[in-house]
């Protein structure tokens, strides 16, 4: 990609890890940001200035929780790569290599302002494998658009992998069984790790970087119990655990909070269709993130489109969320969970220059994103 150097001035820039910015000034050079500041800040000779007078400049929003690629939008059962639903542990599957990249779903992100997500595996199997961080837009070649892989290893708790399974006559069929796959996969892990030579697996192998805190655990689990088993195992095996949908988390608020345990929310905009999203509320983002806890919201796309995770955000303050933090819970909060904090989630000098511009405040339904940019360079 063409990396011109620009500025774009006169805007209600919204960094994020810093105080909004009344009449500021963005500069882009070599794809990065290399300077955030006020109407008094100098705009380089030679560097191209484009007047974004009344608009809002806000970071690429970053969806931590999707099945964008893998579950083509439209395709039906041809286009759905979501679930390898024929062992309860496929940990050694990866997203990556289920991804179409010019499927719709990735136009749609942009025109949601969503410029970075996470594509995990479904939520069938007890483990279901590697989750993957792309950019979306930039090539028609997914390799090109990772940001970071893996980026966890997705598992479920709850009604999907005891259905799935139970329907089978396979283990496992209740909760408890589930909890027992769990843990006999990670003593597998651990014995392999121990062993001097051991032969290439990469089910075990993935389940190491686990072990040993490479990645994070990405837990799939709506119910409170459900939420508890995922803290006790993850207690007993020392990984960094991340809570998926977290449905009745503001249950276990203060557990969450003291063991600095993130929750990724979502979906909402969707029917409680399971025995176990009874008591979804977007009411429980505002006392999670009054507990303490790491907040995220996430679409779960193709559950609710990628293109309306900042309609998700809206109701979330309409319940009584503060604007920072919602803005904070699909920007930064997802980059530092991903581990891409280094690069996205914020508009600060040396970070990945990936934002767009909005035709006013994005938590105002009617703004619309005017354009978007990914490493410097116009996508929408």
């Amino acid at each position: 990609m063409s990396h011109a150097a620009f500025a774009l001035t006169g805007a209600t820039i919204v960094p994020i890890t810093s105080a909004p910015i009344e009449r500021g000034v963005v500069i882009v050079e070599d794809g990065r940001i290399s300077a955030v500041g006020g109407p008094d800040l100098a705009v380089p000779e030679g560097v191209e200035r484009i007047d974004a007078t009344g608009r809002w400049i806000v970071p690429g929003l970053i969806d931590a929780h999707t099945h964008l690629g893998v579950h083509e939008t439209g395709e039906g059962w041809a286009g759905d790569d979501t679930n390898e639903m024929t062992d309860p542990n496929t940990a050694h599957v990866r997203a990556l290599d289920g991804i179409n990249p010019v499927e719709p779903g990735f136009a749609d992100a942009l025109r949601g302002g969503v410029l970075t997500a996470c594509v995990n595996p479904g939520s069938g199997n007890v483990i279901g494998g590697e989750c993957v961080v792309v950019k979306t837009a930039g090539s028609n070649r997914v390799d090109d658009l990772v940001v970071r892989s893996p980026a966890g290893i997705k598992s479920a708790l709850g009604e999907n992998p005891k259905r799935v399974y139970g329907d089978k006559g396979q283990t496992p069929k209740t909760r408890m069984g589930t909890a027992g796959v769990l843990r006999s996969a990670f003593v597998a892990a651990q014995r392999h790790r121990d062993a001097e030579n051991p032969d290439r697996d990469l089910r075990l192998e993935n389940l190491v970087k686990v072990l040993d805190r490479e990645i994070p655990w990405r837990q799939h689990c709506h119910r409170a119990d459900d939420i508890a088993t995922a803290v006790r195992v993850a207690d007993e095996f020392g990984y960094r655990l991340v809570l998926d949908h977290g449905t009745e988390a503001h249950l276990l608020a203060d557990v969450l909070a003291e063991k600095e345990i993130p929750v990724l929310f979502g979906p909402l905009l969707t029917a409680r269709a399971k025995v176990e999203t009874a008591n979804r509320f977007p009411e429980n983002a505002v006392r999670m993130a009054a507990a303490g806890v790491k907040l995220v919201i996430m679409t779960d796309h193709p559950v609710v489109p990628i293109q309306y995770l900042i309609v998700q955000v809206m109701e979330c303050v309409k319940a009584g969320l503060d604007r920072e933090t919602a803005l904070r819970a699909v920007t930064i909060h997802p980059a530092e969970v991903l581990g891409v904090a280094d690069r996205l989630g914020s508009l600060e000098a040396g970070k990945d220059a990936d934002f767009c511009v909005w035709s006013g405040d994005p938590l105002d339904y009617y703004s619309t994103v005017e354009r978007a940019y990914i490493d410097g360079v116009r996508v929408g």
